[in-house]
């Protein structure tokens, strides 16, 4: 799924238990963190940012409604949703 669409249905708020892990991570990716694994918890930082982002995929596959809706409040506390810039490298 794009990353467009990715964000869209993250920041509705909508259908948070049908967001794939992986889409959710390279979104977060795309906004210019920086991850680090140990385990099944993927940890995302970034430069300027005081959270501190911790994820584990669900066992199916998906992202954790309660963690889906932690990164929407991030993004709209950022304004990460109007300040589209590619941060890919």
């Amino acid at each position: 799924m794009s990353r467009d669409k990715i964000l869209i249905k993250i920041l509705s708020g909508v259908n948070d238990k049908n967001i794939r892990f992986q889409d959710l991570r390279n979104l977060i990716l795309h906004y210019g963190f920086s991850e680090r694994i140990r385990g099944d918890h993927h940890i995302f930082t970034r430069e300027n940012m005081l959270e501190i982002i911790n994820l584990q995929p669900h066992k199916d596959g998906k992202a954790k409604p309660y963690q889906v809706k932690q990164i929407r409040i991030l993004f709209i506390k950022y304004k990460f949703h109007l300040n589209e810039v590619d941060y890919e490298r």
